[in-house]
């Protein structure tokens, strides 16, 4: 199965937009080698898109005020806290991992979040700003070296098991 690249926000508002565009180039760079997918959707709505993939690269933006815009955090779900009190409109990657879990449904194990530090993401209809804009092309980089390491560990698997088998 392809792993899952997904770019979250909303494409009319500023550089909430990032995962927006930074889907629509992944798409051309890896469409063959991926699914990608953009939507401005969030909470429970995400459980359907990430539903049946072993590995996903999710992009969002984000606006901590620690790093200058278009620095790019990478992380993974188990650095996000839980919600004290989700609710369907409001659910975050942690509770719907442990819903998956406990469905016993097919959820990336293997997940890795691409955040970008926003500058702006209040202005409706505005344009990247410089900064995030020019993140695209550094997103671009991280994917492929994502991919190709999992293109790797695919690849290593079938000898790996092959070996495992012989050997008892």
């Amino acid at each position: 199965m392809k792993p899952l690249i997904l770019g979250l926000g909303n494409d009319l508002l500023s550089d909430d937009g990032i995962g927006y565009f930074a889907a629509r180039k992944l798409a051309e760079e890896f469409g063959g080698r991926a699914q990608v997918r953009q939507t401005s959707c969030s909470g429970l709505a995400l459980l359907d898109i990430l539903i049946g993939c072993d590995k996903a690269i999710i992009i969002d933006a984000v606006q901590t005020g620690r790093v200058p815009p278009g620095t790019i955090i990478e992380f993974g779900p188990h650095d996000l806290r839980a919600i004290p009190n989700p609710s369907p409109h409001y659910t975050g990657l942690p509770e719907m991992m442990t819903l998956a879990r406990e469905l016993r449904l097919t959820f990336p194990e293997d997940i890795r979040i691409l955040a970008v530090e926003a500058e702006d993401v209040h202005t409706i209809g505005g344009p990247l700003c410089a900064p995030v804009a020019a993140a695209i092309d550094k997103l671009v980089q991280m994917v492929n070296a994502y991919l190709e390491q999992w293109e790797k560990q695919a690849r290593d698997l079938p000898a790996i098991a092959g070996r495992s088998e012989t050997a008892g």
